[in-house]
């Protein structure tokens, strides 16, 4: 969400971004939006003013009962005065009301826009309408194409015995799973490894809560992405998280932070939960768009300099683990009309998949700048040394709104597919990566069972 001041103040930036994102359907917002809160401010001011008038009054009113005090000979006089006066009191009292509702009724309006108008994105984002434009940055690995046939991930999975998806569709429906023996076993190897790879980095491991307010989800996305995602509890006024970046960042709702307590690095485990609306083509079958996953995500949180540089050493971290588990991967820069909403910038990581002889998403990395602290009322305090008139410095405390970004880590069992196909081998066991075998019990390959 963007402030209303910036937006009053550089609307044509505003228009540009709007252009950018191509979304000029919401191009009359910007006018719209800076219409209402000129006409709060004026109902504001008139509000003061009208309490301004009421101190003055109110003081009058007290030197004319006084006076009567002092004057008996005039009291029916000056009675008469503080009773009229007590009625222009009263009469702007109500006005005043209906000012403080209409600015009140006002600014309601000016955040529901400003919750439809993007976040301005970061000049280096190509410009482009849908994902087609995305833009391949840099590649890490040798994409290897076996000599033999890979099935699909599913026929590899079931061959170790592994899945269960008609018990699953009986169960809970489409879109959910049983993972068995070895395979399930290697999920969590994968979560607990990748767990550890981010501690070693010097992030903090949080377990969350799975569940979390409207307020909150309000707060770390929009409106387009919570009707798509989000599954809501029946009844109550909670979601379940469809990352954990969800409500590791609504813990620091309303919070203002010690400056020197920033960076936060932490990373999180959670199941997540989305309805994944919309038709998917037969590669996003099995187990790439399911309703019920498990991740490990990253998330920092930070002051507005350091952003960027957060925000090239969290892809840079995804990198590193995957290619520690022998998965070629390529970072792919998200354009402009790929980015929600709420996004500065965004890169996609992907993992080869020799069965289809490209790559696929397994990591998102994104910086949301203020946007998420500016809906939640995030911010960190700094001490400032300030100058007077007089050139005398004093040192004061500024709140200022912090930086949030996350990434993820892991996210099985769709990097699952990842792993298999590029170590699986002729014969159809699988080779277990090196870094995973300590949580496999030292098993080096997984052998098929049929």
């Amino acid at each position: 969400m963007l402030d209303i001041k910036f937006v009053r103040d550089n609307p044509e930036v505003v228009r540009q971004n709007l252009r950018n994102k191509f979304q000029e359907e919401k191009l009359p917002l910007v006018d719209e939006v800076i219409d209402l809160y000129q006409r709060s401010l004026e109902a504001k001011k008139a509000a003061e003013a009208l309490q301004a008038n009421r101190n003055s009054l109110s003081k009058q009113i007290g030197m004319l009962k006084g006076q009567a005090k002092r004057e008996p000979e005039r009291a029916a006089e000056l009675e008469a005065q503080v009773d009229a006066i007590t009625a222009q009191v009263n009469a702007e009292a109500e006005q005043r009301r209906q000012l403080e509702v209409e600015a009140d009724e006002l600014n309601g309006k000016v955040r529901a826009i400003l919750m439809q108008i993007p976040n301005i994105i970061d000049p280096s984002v190509p410009i482009g309408p849908d994902d087609s434009c995305n833009v391949e940055v840099a590649r890490f690995g040798e994409p290897v194409v076996p000599d033999f046939e890979i099935p699909y991930h599913t026929d590899i999975i079931e061959s170790f015995g592994g899945l269960d998806l008609d018990a699953a569709r009986r169960v809970s429906g489409n879109g959910f799973y049983y993972l068995l023996g070895d395979i399930a076993r290697l999920h969590e190897a994968v979560l607990a490894y990748a767990r550890d790879f981010m501690i070693d980095k010097g992030f903090t491991y949080v377990i969350p809560p799975f569940l979390i307010h409207g307020r909150v989800v309000e707060g770390v996305m929009s409106f387009p992405e919570m009707d798509a995602m989000m599954y809501k509890i029946e009844g109550e006024d909670l979601y379940l998280i469809g990352t954990s970046e969800h409500s590791m960042i609504g813990r620091f709702i309303d919070q203002i932070l010690p400056g020197d307590s920033l960076p936060l690095t932490l990373t999180s485990y959670s199941p997540c939960f989305r309805k994944e609306k919309g038709a998917h083509g037969i590669e996003e079958r099995g187990l790439y768009r399911i309703h019920q996953f498990e991740k490990q995500e990253m998330i920092v949180v930070c002051k507005p300099e350091d952003s960027m540089a957060w925000y090239e050493k969290m892809w840079r971290y995804s990198v590193e683990l995957f290619r520690s588990m022998d998965i070629p991967v390529r970072q792919l820069e998200c354009c402009s009309g790929d980015l929600a909403d709420l996004k500065v910038k965004s890169c996609d990581i992907e993992a080869w998949s020799p069965r289809q002889q490209k790559y696929f998403e397994v990591c998102s990395c994104s910086n949301l700048g203020d946007a998420q602290a500016r809906r939640l009322g995030i911010r960190y305090s700094e001490a400032v040394t300030v100058t007077n008139r007089k050139g005398q410095k004093t040192t004061k405390n500024v709140n200022n709104l912090v930086h949030t970004l996350n990434n993820t880590v892991v996210a099985p069992p769709r990097m699952l597919i990842a792993l298999l196909e590029n170590n699986l081998q002729a014969d159809g066991s699988v080779r277990i990566p090196e870094v995973l075998r300590p949580y496999m019990g030292g098993k080096a390959l997984l052998v098929p069972k049929k």
